[in-house]
């Protein structure tokens, strides 16, 4: 069973802030970076179905992989085929990029981020500047853009666009987005979409199913409808899977757990004790008072962590039958969550 166990964890490696689609719209990759030493692969399927009598169906792949850097800094690729942005009917496009992200207070209701880019389809220098604000279930999104030679142009563009979350439940929701060049020009249209986002239950996974105007998610290709390459005029549809990857739990097969230990401010006056077990955190919130700590023991017979998303400083890897205690010297919430199984989450609350 421990074993079994451990190799379910491998198969369900995570981040995050793993990203997830009940944070970010289809067109719009928000502020997220994962966390430092863990990967993100994404999946976007765009598709359309060709009139008679073929009947034939076109694809738009894009593929995402991302790595998450200390200091809320990530890199990554974003790579399409079949791409329309540049001129030339079925260009591919990459796009490689860098993030950084700042988030403010400590439960991340506003969040910001730098994503410089360089597309090596049009030989473009492009960067975006974006936010999200969270409040309950709605997350709204904002991003401003900037192309230094856009769709393989010589010259430069600024596109705006803007988006929003509704969850319904922690594991669904809907979410849209539109995003115009400023000064547009003939045959140019906004870009758009619509669709139903889904958490995975007791999964590090999300899943979107959605309609849009445009067949990929880069910066260029998210900004703008047309002018018309490859004749396309109609809405495509698809879907987007998120899968986070954390290859430090592959040694978990190959190599023997270190001893329990307990880790944090061992010495601090303990304000509540949390018992993770069956891949939950205790309770989803606890209230302390300024000064004292919580203690997580950790109950299960795979590896987790409190990962804070804030400036709080984290636990590192739990052992099984480890604990973690950490004091909380000012009131406030403290929102967290295991990096591993990033759908385990939990808010201390400090008076």
């Amino acid at each position: 069973m421990r074993r079994f166990l451990v190799l379910t964890c491998l198969l369900l490696p995570a981040p995050l802030m793993a990203q997830s689609v009940l944070q970010r719209s289809p067109n719009l990759s928000g502020t997220w970076v994962p966390d430092a030493g863990v990967f993100q692969f994404n999946f976007l399927h765009r598709f359309y179905v060709t009139g008679a009598p073929s009947h034939a169906v076109v694809n738009f792949p894009t593929f995402t992989l991302a790595a998450g850097l200390p200091s809320r800094l990530a890199v990554g690729l974003r790579y399409a085929t079949h791409a329309d942005a540049v001129t030339g009917s079925g260009t591919n496009e990459t796009e490689l990029y860098a993030r950084w992200q700042h988030q403010f207070g400590t439960a991340r209701a506003f969040t910001i981020a730098i994503t410089p880019a360089y597309n090596t389809a049009s030989k473009s220098a492009d960067g975006e500047l974006g936010a999200d604000w969270t409040s309950g279930p709605i997350t709204l999104l904002g991003a401003f853009r900037g192309m230094s030679k856009a769709y393989g142009l010589d010259t430069a563009r600024i596109a705006v666009a803007g988006g929003a979350v509704i969850r319904f439940t922690p594991y669904i929701g809907i979410a849209g987005d539109v995003a115009s060049l400023l000064s547009t020009r003939p045959g140019e249209k906004a870009a758009w979409s619509l669709g139903l986002v889904i958490a995975i239950p007791n999964s590090p996974h999300t899943f979107s199913l959605h309609a849009s105007n445009v067949d990929v998610n880069t910066i260029e290709g998210s900004s703008k409808k047309g002018p018309i390459v490859t004749g396309l005029n109609k809405t495509i549809y698809g879907f987007e899977f998120t899968v986070p990857i954390h290859p430090s739990r592959f040694g978990a097969m190959f190599h023997r757990a270190p001893k329990p230990t307990v880790t944090g401010d061992v010495g601090a006056p303990i304000g509540a004790t949390l018992v993770i077990a069956s891949l939950k955190f205790g309770t989803d919130t606890i209230t302390i008072s300024a000064g004292q700590a919580v203690r997580w023991n950790n109950g299960d017979p795979v590896v987790h962590t409190v990962t804070f998303e804030g400036p709080e400083p984290g636990s590192g890897e739990i052992q099984p039958n480890g604990a973690y205690v950490h004091r909380f010297a000012m009131a406030g919430t403290y929102t967290y969550h295991c990096t591993p199984h990033p759908f385990m989450k939990g808010v201390v609350v400090v008076k």
